[in-house]
């Protein structure tokens, strides 16, 4: 794969703008990319900062005290290296709770008070925010409902998710460029989700795949940004106007990185199947009908960076 020097042309929106603009631009992001940053979103800061110090006061644990608070992941709690069903490893140690009402949170009861009390204030306001940005992706689609999306994600049953990644530093003797190595911190694919908001702390590694297969590195946020990434599930929502954008972790810094994602989801027995007003004869439908269920199977039964959306096709 070819690597990119720059990523100045990855679209950054101000929520605050004017709604039909920023509703156009999102869709033009999406369309485009897949993947945009926002800014002036209306989470608060000490949200933001409590939800990464607390992160890092756990993952900087001793091994087997996280194990005892959060392990082993089945699917949700604490993991390392093992990031697949299948085989998939990487240098990333994590933590997945579910994000439904945080209610799952008794299935890792272990976890510090503290942790669980920014997670759920977190997750809160990220889920308002991914319904935010699902709504004007869907006034920018000049669907009628524009809650179609966003009320995906606010069932009490959602399956939605929400994953803490921590990559290690790189020893000072290692012998690897500044800016790219090819140690994996997580390899490339996609999230089978509808939409991901993702943030880091501000180390480098993150970077996107464009459809010429262009390899660009993602400088890291400000604090006050958030990355989206469109997911499979509205890849195929939209009729494929929106693309599902594909991404990876590299190491090559010596400071540790660590990443917050929400990965807003449907229940597992909703059925996926776009609007009929993104359906037209230049435009045929690209995808059959299937429920978020049926597709999580799928995922789970196949290597990390397989096209799994290519096996719903019409």
């Amino acid at each position: 794969m070819v690597i990119a020097k720059t990523a100045s042309n990855i679209p950054v929106i101000d929520l605050c703008g004017e709604r039909s603009e920023v509703s156009s631009l999102i869709v033009n992001a999406s369309e485009e990319f897949g993947f945009f940053k926002v800014i002036n979103h209306g989470v608060d800061e000490d949200v933001m900062k409590r939800m990464e110090d607390q992160s890092f006061q756990f993952f900087r644990k001793p091994g087997f005290e996280k194990q005892k608070l959060g392990g082993p992941a089945n699917p949700y709690g604490y993991g390392c290296k093992n990031i697949g069903f299948n085989g998939d490893v990487g240098e990333v140690e994590y933590l997945i709770l579910h994000a439904n009402n945080l209610l799952s949170l008794a299935q890792t009861s272990n976890l510090p008070l503290n942790l669980s009390s920014a997670v759920k204030g977190y997750v809160e306001a990220l889920r308002e925010l991914a319904c935010k940005i699902l709504e004007l992706m869907a006034e920018g689609l000049h669907i009628q409902e524009t809650s179609v999306f966003s009320n995906l994600i606010k069932d009490v049953q959602s399956d939605s998710i929400f994953r803490l990644n921590y990559y290690p530093s790189l020893s000072r003797s290692t012998s690897l460029s500044p800016t790219f190595s090819d140690m994996v911190g997580f390899g490339e694919h996609t999230d089978p989700q509808i939409l991901t908001i993702l943030k880091s702390n501000d180390v480098a590694g993150l970077q996107i795949s464009f459809k010429d297969g262009v390899w660009v590195p993602i400088s890291p946020e400000p604090r006050s940004a958030f990355f989206v990434n469109v997911g499979d599930m509205l890849q195929a929502l939209t009729n494929g106007r929106f693309m599902s954008v594909r991404h990876r972790v590299m190491l090559g810094s010596l400071k540790t990185r660590m990443s917050m994602g929400y990965f807003g989801a449907p229940t597992l027995n909703t059925t996926i199947s776009c609007p009929f007003k993104l359906v037209t004869p230049e435009n045929p439908r690209l995808y059959r009908a299937f429920t978020w269920a049926e597709y999580k199977k799928t995922t789970y039964s196949r290597k990390l960076g397989d096209n799994r959306l290519q096996l719903f096709r019409v």
